[in-house]
């Protein structure tokens, strides 16, 4: 591994890691813990949880043994090209940089980037943006390394950092401009503090030097606000965040959508091999509690407050200002996140009992054949206690440890930056009965951050009173069972999301709700005026009472009036397809998800056995080498 390589590595495990240092302060007569650390001249705080405080002690302690090897390692190879004032790669130092990446697989959106960089059009800059760990400089990497020698020779890649400005850059591209490099990749550009204030240069002037320039960055909401600010008009967007089943299993090699539903949202080799000691000192997403309360810190707390405050002064904080300044945006933000996660939970635990799913769990563990798994546990849970519990692990600090109160204005503002950092979706839920409203469900686009903190909740659940009086192996069975049941939940979310996402404007998408049940998917085809409806059931089993909303004749009669014709009842579910004699037709879920967005209601409907297991050969022998960061 060159140097150059090796100071980026490390830039980004510093980036991942919080600065500063830990104070102890009295108040109210309780000693409190806060990190505190300088930005942008002034000192923010941070208050840290009692159980928090020596994780975090470490984390400072190994960022600052990171950034005296990063010094090191600058004072033995010191830049070969010292006339530029940032971190410029150029010739065999680059090509030594991205040949591991010429044969990794490429992610759906790769084909955009050479596309704007061999294209005919000027005046624009193409952005890649996303969360951490979702493959945005192994993109920049493919690029570079896929380019003719010609192309290449005239290839420049620039990492950013935070003590950079936007004056060095544009000597820089000056310089480069001179030399005849022509195509630029700044990665980490959004790091600039002066950078979304003064985005517009680039496209205003480099561009129609006739340079292409290609930025990326995680901070991706500072992307949002200069694409709607500086960057209006002036750019081509890539954002990376959103990873479906059928790109997650094809990059990785893993076909298992419940490995999706447990790590899912960001690329990482070697992600599940949870046994293996140095992965785990990585800081892997979605391992833990820790590791997703780590990434939701580094990748979405961090991003959106670098962004605010590096955007006009600090204007769009808004509301949200008075929580930055009394260190509790990170706090909040944690706190929403993990609340809309463990209220997911809640709304499955707390379906009505006679109709649920968890009602079937409920009265298969009292009708378990095997004595001794057979419990009335679920029936005994005493909601109220569980719901208070489980609520009450929703806040990140007492709200005598707050000086600033959590307002719906807070609450609204941080989901409108989440929806933005495409970690919440919103898709349409339907009433089949007329006179009632169409209202959004808010979907969640990372399934191993919601996975990891639903874990935490049915741990919470085991501490009911009632539970903790149980055997520790009938506690494990009824979480697995409750698990189970969240898994399914999840599963979905993430079919009508992905289906949603990868059809086109030609269809309609969406959730249909009757007084006596629901479909979990309907697709409407609005140009031949024709529907499909769908049951989904984290089940390898055929079980006739899975599709019993799809015989319920007054269900399948308000339907087709209002979303056309019906021209197909299937089941998605873990088994093998099968079409059955009253016409409902199972599907496997997981060939459903990895042949979006191909499929059609034509397609499903008729295609066979045979049929599928030729698409699926087809398939893997398209599959590439697996993706790695």
């Amino acid at each position: 591994m060159n140097h150059y390589e090796q100071i980026r590595q490390l830039d980004e495990k510093i980036a991942e890691l919080p600065a500063g240092y830990i104070s102890e302060k009295m108040i109210h007569g309780k000693k409190r813990h806060y990190r505190q650390w300088r930005e942008k001249g002034k000192i923010k705080s941070q208050y840290l949880r009692e159980e928090d405080v020596e994780e975090v002690r470490r984390q400072i302690t190994e960022r600052k043994h990171l950034e005296q090897q990063r010094k090191e390692l600058k004072m033995r190879f010191p830049e070969q090209l010292a006339e530029y004032k940032t971190h410029v790669v150029t010739g065999e130092e680059l090509a030594q940089m991205v040949a591991g990446t010429r044969n990794m697989a490429r992610r759906d959106c790769f084909y955009r980037i050479p596309q704007y960089l061999h294209g005919s059009v000027r005046t624009r800059v193409l952005v890649v943006y996303g969360l951490r760990r979702t493959g945005k400089t192994t993109m920049l990497f493919q690029a570079i390394a896929e380019m003719e020698e010609e192309d290449f020779s005239k290839a420049a890649y620039v990492k950013l950092r935070t003590t950079d400005t936007m004056r060095d850059i544009t000597d820089d591209l000056d310089k480069l401009h001179r030399a005849g490099y022509r195509y630029v990749f700044l990665d980490e550009v959004t790091l600039m503090a002066d950078f979304i204030d003064s985005a517009a240069l680039f496209s205003d002037i480099y561009t129609m030097m006739g340079m292409k320039i290609v930025l990326s960055g995680t901070d991706s909401l500072g992307f949002w606000l200069a694409e709607n600010n500086e960057l209006y008009d002036r750019s081509r967007m890539i954002h990376t965040t959103f990873i479906p089943y059928r790109e997650y299993s094809r990059l990785l090699g893993i076909d298992s959508i419940d490995e999706y539903i447990r790590y899912g949202g960001t690329l990482r080799m070697g992600e599940t091999d949870f046994d293996d000691k140095e992965l785990k000192e990585e800081g892997i997403a979605f391992r833990d509690d820790e590791s997703t309360r780590r990434y939701i810190d580094t990748a979405i707390c961090k991003n959106i407050q670098h962004s605010l405050a590096c955007f006009e002064y600090g204007k769009y904080f808004g509301h949200l200002y008075e929580l930055y300044e009394a260190g509790e945006l990170t706090g909040a933000i944690n706190r929403i996140i993990e609340d809309m996660n463990h209220r997911f939970v809640l709304s499955v635990l707390t379906r009505d009992f006679t109709s649920s799913d968890l009602g079937i769990t409920a009265r298969n563990l009292r009708n378990e054949r095997d004595p001794e798994k057979r419990t009335d546990a679920l029936y005994e849970i005493d909601r109220e206690a569980v719901t208070k519990r489980l609520m009450e692990i929703l806040e990140i600090r007492n709200r005598e440890e707050q000086s600033v109160g959590l307002t719906q204005s807070h609450v609204a503002q941080i989901k409108k930056y989440l929806e933005a950092l495409d970690l919440i979706v919103t898709c349409p839920l339907e009433y089949g009965t007329t006179g009632i409203e169409p209202e959004e469900k808010v979907f969640f686009t990372q399934p191993g951050m919601r996975y990891c903190q639903a874990q935490a909740l049915v741990r919470a659940l085991m501490k009911d009173e009632y539970f903790a009086s149980l055997a520790e192996t009938e506690k494990d069975r009824i979480s697995q069972r409750l698990l189970e049941e969240v898994r399914g939940r999840m599963l979905e979310d993430i079919v009508l999301l992905e289906t949603s996402k990868a059809l086109g404007e030609n269809y309609k998408v969406f959730q249909l709700r009757f007084e006596t049940g629901e479909y979990d998917m309907v697709i409407r085809n609005k140009k031949n005026d024709t529907c499909a409806v769908y049951e989904i059931k984290h089940s390898d089993k055929l079980v006739r009472e899975q599709a019993r909303h799809l015989r319920n004749p007054e269900m399948l009669r308000l339907t087709s009036p209002r979303f056309g014709k019906l021209v197909g009842r299937f089941v998605l579910y873990l088994g093998e397809g099968q079409n059955m004699e009253d016409g409902i037709a199972y599907r496997n879920a997981e060939w459903f998800l990895k042949s979006l967005p191909e499929i059609t209601l034509e397609i499903g409907l008729e295609m066979s056995d045979l049929e599928q297991e030729e698409q699926e050969e087809e398939h893997e022998l398209e599959q590439g080498p697996t993706f790695s960061m």
